[in-house]
């Protein structure tokens, strides 16, 4: 028999160390892949089409919104960024399971878009004054520090809204948080075939 997929998103304010954990998850889960969006912003050096993201144009972008083919979408700083609904759904038909790397807004979207195959996990900081000393350790100049705060209280101020909050205090607990609700949630009796 074979289980449905499910969709992991990680959520949380920059500093609270999500791509930590969503590179420690990919790394030791070959049954976890990491959901690749399309964007309508200039490919950086070193990116790669279809790895980092797809690159397309604002027209195709927009065609994508009009045929429903995003599962959810959003402009930032004058860029288009969407999941395509096609890959996703071949992959919770044939029993795999993508992890996004989204905010509260993209949750919301993916969450009315798939119901209970989403899984949301908010990531915590300890306080705020531990998240603000890591964005000063990560080298974020004070100017930046103090717009990602403010950023960050209204992220967590969206905490509730997801299905489980790992504090991310010790990055060992946290991720074994995280990949026992992964491990929990592949088990749930309805995704089983």
């Amino acid at each position: 028999m074979s289980r449905r997929g499910l969709c992991l998103v990680l959520a949380a304010p920059s500093g609270a160390g999500k791509t930590t954990i969503s590179r420690a998850l990919l790394e030791q889960d070959d049954a976890l892949s990491l959901s690749i969006s399309v964007t309508t912003r200039e490919r950086r050096p070193g990116e790669k089409e279809g790895k980092h993201y797809y690159f397309i144009t604002q027209e195709r972008f927009d065609a994508m919104v009009a045929e429903d083919a995003l599962l959810e979408y959003a402009r930032v700083f004058g860029r288009s960024y969407g999941t395509p609904r096609g890959p996703v759904e071949t992959a919770l038909a044939s029993g795999r399971d993508i992890m996004f790397d989204i905010d509260w807004q993209g949750f919301r979207q993916l969450r009315a878009s798939l119901g209970a195959d989403v899984v949301g996990v908010f990531i915590r900081p300890p306080s705020l004054d531990v998240l603000r000393e890591r964005l000063i350790k990560r080298g974020d100049g004070a100017a930046q520090v103090e717009a990602r705060m403010v950023h960050a209280e209204a992220e967590i101020s969206h905490a509730g809204e997801f299905d489980y909050i790992v504090e991310n205090r010790d990055l060992d607990v946290a991720l074994a948080d995280i990949r026992a609700i992964l491990r929990a949630s592949r088990l749930a009796t309805w995704r089983q075939g």
